[in-house]
């Protein structure tokens, strides 16, 4: 490595100049570095031979006797001029010198005639255009214009402002331009004051506003701004984007010009003037634009490196201004041309070399350039060679093994083995970039190489370094080689059942079929040797319906993709349309729009049905509570009215007569031999027709013979183990002398003592 007083660098470079016509010029440029260095200059790019003009000073400044815009041959000594220096380790370039003549037009606008009443406002201007700027004077009466007087404002445009008019105003003013080129006087004007002060009322107007400006860092500009209006009014000045405008550098020259001095970009914006009637919120604005640019300036240089042979060298050059500039970068002196191996990123921000060899080392240079400037930086690459490094392996061999496989081969170096610690394969594919290259570490008795993992029907390149602990060899020669095609994967395939006839078919695109041409689709009936296909479907398509099917039996579907290698393997899937039709007929299609108008219909009728259910209860128990309330008092009177008649003990009940649920036992436990229910008091209290109590009850009478097996339901109970448990009152008999308890008891002797 190098140190910073041994770099190539320029301790001055030429700068931007303006020339006077036939006078001499100097463009200086001075240069460090290693010895011995030759310094040239270009003109416009051209390189300038000596002459009796231009000639080199001893120092390796430029010298131009007799500046000229216009020679006689038609050629100029305007241009953009560079300095160039060189040594043993490369070319640098400065930035580039623009150089222009000094001029001066004519006025193209002259002071007007202006008549004013006394107290108003009065402005002249005048206008030239010239290198370098003019500078503008006013005359008054011949004479300058007193600029103590704080009624007089003078703008650097060429602008003169005066407020509060006087009749010892009144007179005849003219402007003088002066630069290094020429002066000049502009024609005169006549200001005639008039009358007195006024005392009518006016509006707030503004007569001049600022017009857009365009400057660069550290100029002033001057935002003009005069309003008139009776009573004088208050001129303030704001930014469009709410920005404060600050007060660093901020001056107001006369009754409302702003003064902004040392212009940073950060002043840029849009400034709005504003005329204000005091005391009111009447006002008037007028607006302008204020672009400041700033020249480019490194924010990053580029530093310099050294490298060895084959591997990457990375330069960086951040530069910054207003507008963003343009980075552009030499090599020696040359613009730089990229390549496989050279390439630029980031807006040309980052060069990267990749692959570095000998024909490599050089100065490298950054220019950055926009409107307002350009300014350079410069750094140098030294590639490192040792001596007896291998020199680069032979005979490097690619082979085809396969779609994904590629064998490589090589054999040794021949000079310098010794040291060989390894080999270093270097991958690429032919049409992606250096910078996507990937290695594989090899070790120093094998001599070829397995790749796997790649791409059918791709390009590769691929080329052999061989390693020492002291650096590498130079790359082999390259050699390309291109995998196999091959035939893409198996599709994924489904299959819908539309209706009785129609299935549709579907699959998924996916990156791990390949590159395909399109599908193939065959269906036939299981039972059948010849398919129905193929149907040629394009790549991009992803479903088909197969109609006109037979609903009866089952279908085999196929799929498969293809491109020019041939067809892939298929994907197959069986399908049925016997259940669809089954599933049809049992469940046919619903009518959605009467099944709606069902649902509400039956929403309503259980609501009903709720209410209706609830007060049907409601009515249950109650009718149960009063019925049972009924019973007990019937019951009591039955037990008044009973008798008490012997019976033969062999006709008791041992467990006496269950009436609503209760035992007579249980009644009367002080008395088992008293009273007992006597079956004609029975009949007596609830007499019934012969035929409704065999209707109701499934007993007969033991006379009649119609029903032989009434026999058997009330010879052989007796009435001690048979109990009656009523739940519901016997209706009323139609003889009306059933209810007195004088009437007669119809005969059922046998059933009573049944």
């Amino acid at each position: 490595d190098f140190g910073r007083s041994s770099e190539l660098a320029f301790v001055v470079e030429p700068s931007d100049d303006i020339a006077v016509q036939e006078q001499p010029l100097i463009l200086y440029c001075q240069v460090e570095g290693i010895q011995p260095i030759t310094i040239t200059w270009r003109k416009n790019g051209v390189m300038i031979v000596d002459n009796e003009n231009a000639f080199m000073l001893a120092n390796g400044s430029l010298y131009v006797s007799r500046f000229q815009r216009v020679r006689g041959d038609g050629s100029s000594d305007e241009g953009e001029y560079d300095c160039m220096a060189q040594n043993h380790y490369g070319l640098l370039v400065s930035r580039k010198a623009k150089i222009q003549a000094a001029t001066m037009s004519d006025f193209h606008i002259h002071p007007q005639n202006a008549v004013v009443e006394e107290g108003g406002v009065a402005r002249f201007q005048c206008q030239i255009h010239g290198l370098p700027e003019p500078v503008i004077l006013w005359h008054k009466n011949s004479m300058p214009v007193n600029t103590d007087n704080e009624r007089y404002t003078l703008l650097p445009k060429g602008v003169l402002q005066i407020t509060g008019l006087r009749a010892e105003d009144s007179g005849i003013f003219h402007c003088v331009a002066t630069n290094i080129a020429n002066v000049k006087f502009s024609r005169e004007a006549r200001l005639t004051v008039s009358g007195s002060h006024s005392t009518v009322y006016k509006d707030p107007m503004i007569l001049v506003g600022p017009e857009n400006l365009t400057l660069t860092v550290h100029q002033t500009a001057v935002l003009e701004c005069i309003a008139t209006g009776n009573p004088r009014p208050i001129v303030s000045w704001s930014r469009l984007d709410g920005r404060p405008i600050g007060v660093e550098g901020i001056q107001v020259l006369g009754t409302g010009n702003l003064m902004i001095s040392d212009l940073t970009v950060q002043h840029s914006g849009i400034y709005v003037c504003a005329a204000n009637k005091p005391g009111t919120r009447v006002r008037r604005t007028a607006q302008g634009s204020l672009v400041v640019q700033a020249p480019a300036e490194f924010v990053q240089h580029p530093q310099s490196i050294s490298r060895p042979v084959g591997t990457t060298a990375i330069f960086t050059c951040v530069a910054q201004g207003e507008p963003p500039p343009q980075i552009t970068w030499l090599r020696n002196g040359q613009i730089l041309e990229t390549s496989d191996h050279i390439k630029l990123k980031n807006n040309n921000s980052t060069l990267s070399i990749y692959g570095i060899n000998q024909a490599d080392e050089a100065i490298y240079q950054c220019l950055a350039e926009n409107s307002a400037g350009s300014t350079q930086a410069s750094a140098r690459l030294t590639v490192l060679w040792a001596d007896g490094l291998p020199s680069p392996p032979q005979s490097v061999r690619a082979e085809t093994v396969s779609a994904t496989t590629i064998q490589v081969s090589w054999e040794k170096p021949l000079q310098n083995t010794k040291e060989i610690i390894g080999y270093v394969l270097h991958i690429r594919k032919a049409a992606d970039p250096v910078e996507m290259e990937y290695q594989e570490a090899v070790s120093k008795s094998t001599f070829q190489q397995l790749v796997t993992d790649l791409e059918p029907s791709t390009s590769y390149s691929f080329y052999i370094k061989a390693y020492t602990s002291r650096g590498a060899s130079k790359a082999s020669e390259v050699t390309v080689v291109s995998t196999l095609g091959e035939v893409p994967a198996m599709p994924s395939l489904f299959i819908k059942v539309i209706n009785s006839t129609t299935v549709q078919a579907t699959w998924e695109p996916s990156i791990k079929l390949g590159q395909h041409e399109g599908f193939k689709l065959y269906y036939r009936k299981v039972h059948l040797s010849q398919y129905t296909g193929p149907v040629l479907l394009a790549s991009n398509i992803t479903a088909y319906n197969i109609t006109h099917l037979d609903a009866s039996v089952v279908y085999e579907v196929k799929l498969l993709a293809y491109n020019q290698h041939g067809d892939g393997n298929s994907t197959v899937r069986f399908v049925s349309l016997r259940e669809t039709v089954e599933r049809t007929v049992l469940n046919p299609p619903c009518d959605c729009m009467k099944d709606e108008q069902n649902n509400k219909t039956s929403t309503t009728g259980i609501i009903i049905g709720i209410h209706i259910g609830v007060t049907c209860i409601i009515f249950c128990i109650l009718f149960l509570m009063f019925g049972y309330r009924g019973r007990l008092l019937m019951c009591k009177n039955v037990q008044e009215q009973l008798s008490t008649p012997q019976i033969p003990r062999s006709q008791r009940s041992a467990t006496g007569l269950v009436l609503n649920g209760a035992t007579r036992r249980d009644r009367d436990d002080r008395d088992l031999n008293g009273k007992q229910l006597d079956m004609n008091e029975l009949e007596r209290l609830f007499p019934a027709s012969p035929s409704q109590e065999q209707q109701e009850k499934g007993i007969t009478s033991a006379h009649s013979l119609s029903a032989p097996h009434d026999e058997t339901q009330i010879s052989t109970l007796p009435l001690d183990e048979f109990s009656i448990i009523e739940e519901q009152p016997d209706p009323l008999p139609k003889n009306p002398h059933a209810s007195s308890p004088a009437a007669p008891a119809p005969n059922h002797s046998s059933a009573n003592e049944g």
